[in-house]
């Protein structure tokens, strides 16, 4: 029954949130702490910061380490499976309907729409970071560290992964 319990908590919010991780988040907090109460508030604000300061979308880490802590690897994989099918499912749809009508001109111009519409609500996002980390980190330690970031990956071409590390560990011993 705790495998079952644990698709519906991630399933639910993911088949009717509508946004993407961010948005679905209380919804899947009212399962798993108010509904199954498998967490307090408390924990569940500290898994949601434990799983923003890692890479890759929050609801699948949220997902995993909430159904490891209820019922161990199995309900991991259950609580992630969850949480994908319906994007899933959406996505071969769409797919379906997309290869479909393929050589259609309003397919075909819908996808030259898209792009622009995804590059604006990335740098929304990045505007967003870059606000609240001045906020709370301030402007001087922002600017170091996007200077060292832009002098590591263009001049020196260090891999990514190493310079998230390196502004991570920065943050983490002189902000933190």
């Amino acid at each position: 029954m705790i495998y079952w319990n644990l698709f519906c908590a991630f399933f639910i919010p993911n088949i009717i949130g509508y946004g993407g991780g961010p948005a679905i988040i209380p919804l899947i907090e009212s399962e798993v702490v108010g509904h199954y109460g498998w967490m307090s508030s408390q924990e569940f604000a500290e898994t949601l910061a434990l799983g923003n300061s890692l890479p890759s979308p929050i609801a699948t880490k949220m997902a995993g380490y909430v159904g490891y802590s209820v019922a161990g690897a199995a309900g991991a994989i259950v609580a992630v499976f969850a949480t994908v099918v319906p994007s899933l499912l959406l996505m071969l749809g769409s797919l379906k309907v997309l290869y479909h009508y393929r050589d259609s001109f309003r397919v075909k111009r819908m996808s030259q729409w898209v792009r622009p519409v995804i590059a604006l609500m990335m740098a929304w996002l990045t505007m967003g970071f870059f606000i609240e980390g001045i906020e709370n980190s301030g402007l001087v330690h922002i600017l170091i560290i996007a200077a060292a970031s832009y002098g590591a990956l263009i001049k020196f071409k260090i891999h990514p992964a190493l310079v998230v590390l390196f502004s991570l560990i920065y943050g983490g011993l002189l902000l933190g």
